[in-house]
């Protein structure tokens, strides 16, 4: 591969020059962390000698010990991940369910969910698109839909199996009566489909429609139509966009979910025929509920799929997550 790489002829093909460039810093990557991983465990292996003759540092041992462990367990869940796009961004949204305000603050908490958990992993986190719906709880706007982009190295493979129909009950804060609700919200992972990517995306199979971008209550906060709507005509599937302040950056992003969304599609359609072929039933994709998360009368966040349990729902909201996504990925 370094041969090919330092081949005077790469560049001739550019997709084939970048996919072997990722490949090869990939390969770098590896190797050093496992060089240092080595010498981590040397330094390790001294340290627990000093700490037989010094019992004051037992603490900082511990702490030693333990940031290892989690780079080992983490490099262990990478090891799940055999997908194409698994190493790569990407595309979150949320669409609030039926239920009004409560609804759309649901939306709004998983929102908060899900960026607090990508700080925690050091991911950027980019708002391409938001639909506000009514005041929220504490005089936040609730959500109807939001889309997102989330970008670092294995983002998608993390967050891919978060995809379904997302639970909750409490007291809704917008009851006079205090009454328990129940809210649904629907979560979409999308991967991030590289500019080199051909997923088959003609321009005549698209239309293009522009408008004002819009904030909470619905004001327009720019005066330009530089938000941008795409439709897919074959499959219908629209995107919007009014995260940049230039038409040309808004169409740009779109146009990369669209592919996202196209890619998806295309497997979504294969399953269904696979399915169709065995004479399985598929049901509707909003009635896959995968998580619950119950703050009353109880504190419980469950998932149905693992069986994973938590009794602190608030340390979870807060983007602790990270116990539901290992089990996930480690299902095949």
């Amino acid at each position: 591969m370094k041969q090919e790489i330092q081949s005077s002829d790469l560049w001739k093909d550019k997709n084939r020059a970048v996919d072997l460039s990722k490949e090869f810093n990939d390969s770098e990557e590896e190797l050093l962390f496992f060089e240092g991983l080595k010498k981590e465990i040397a330094d390790l292996e001294e340290f627990l000698k000093l700490s037989n003759e010094d019992n004051s540092i037992d603490s900082e041992l511990e702490k030693k010990i333990f940031a290892i462990d989690q780079k080992i367990k983490n490099k262990e869940i990478e090891s799940y991940f055999e997908g194409k796009y698994d190493k790569g961004g990407a595309i979150l949204s949320i669409y609030s369910g039926a239920g009004g305000q409560d609804a759309q603050d649901w939306a709004q908490m998983l929102f908060r969910m899900y960026s607090r958990y990508s700080e925690r992993k050091n991911f950027k986190v980019l708002i391409i698109d938001e639909s506000y719906g009514d005041c929220g709880a504490e005089g936040r706007n609730g959500l109807k839909s939001i889309t997102i982009e989330i970008s670092g190295k294995f983002a998608y493979g993390l967050l891919r199996k978060e995809t379904g129909v997302h639970r909750l009950v409490r007291l809704s804060p917008f009851s006079a009566q205090k009454l328990r609700h129940t809210s649904f919200a629907l979560v979409e992972i999308l991967p991030e489909i590289s500019d080199n990517e051909d997923i088959g995306l003609r321009s005549e199979d698209i239309k293009l429609d522009f408008y004002k971008a819009s904030g909470p209550g619905g004001q327009y906060v720019n005066k330009r139509e530089s938000a941008v709507r795409i439709t897919h005509i074959p499959t219908g599937i629209t995107v919007t966009c009014q995260s940049e302040r230039l038409q040309g950056s808004n169409k740009e992003k779109a146009l990369k979910i669209l592919s996202s969304k196209l890619y998806q599609y295309k497997l979504e359609s294969k399953a269904k025929e696979l399915s169709e072929i065995k004479g399985d039933k598929i049901s509707a994709s909003w009635g896959n509920q995968i998580r619950s998360y119950v703050l009353h009368p109880y504190k419980l966040v469950k998932d149905l799929r693992t069986g994973v349990e938590s009794t602190n729902p608030d340390d979870v909201l807060n983007g602790n997550i990270d116990q539901f996504i290992e089990e996930e990925i480690k299902q095949k």
